[in-house]
């Protein structure tokens, strides 16, 4: 066996997961444009809306995203009047997240184009192939998260 030929099973599926989320990346923001969000703002959006009235501090961790990214996102859907943010009554340390009445409206082209960037995603592959890359993929996050808060609480 050549020394340079790589096994398919030690082939890190990095380079890949990297570039199919570049490659997305690309094609969301083209597609969201017109709407002035970008691609690091709408899954803070399409969360907000299936849960309004979610706190940041619940939505970072909804999204397995660091606190300082979430509240960049926000101000920025803020500005552009998707989004607005109240003080939780009940805590005054937290703001609760609601969409705007724009927000509302723009959601469901917002979920249209990302509905087209899916299904030409999913070019070539059945729904079974489909929910098992998802469920793998799943599965390897965990593993990879459980290594990283092994390490954390190491440091």
């Amino acid at each position: 066996m050549n020394n340079e030929t790589i096994m398919p099973s030690c082939e890190s599926p990095g380079r890949y997961i990297s570039a199919i989320y570049r490659h997305l990346q690309i094609l969301i923001t083209a597609q969201l444009q017109p709407y002035r969000i970008g691609s690091g703002q709408y899954i803070f959006l399409m969360t907000i809306a299936k849960k309004e009235g979610i706190s940041q501090k619940a939505l970072s961790e909804e999204l397995l995203i660091d606190k300082t990214t979430t509240a960049k996102a926000i101000r920025k859907l803020e500005a552009e009047g998707y989004v607005r943010r109240e003080t939780d009554p009940t805590d005054n340390r937290y703001n609760l997240l609601y969409l705007t009445q724009s927000g509302r409206a723009v959601v469901p082209k917002v979920q249209a184009a990302l509905n087209d960037i899916s299904r030409k995603s999913r070019v070539g592959m059945d729904d079974e192939e489909y929910e098992l890359m998802l469920a793998l993929l799943k599965k390897m996050l965990c593993n990879v998260s459980e290594q990283v808060r092994r390490r954390e609480k190491e440091l």
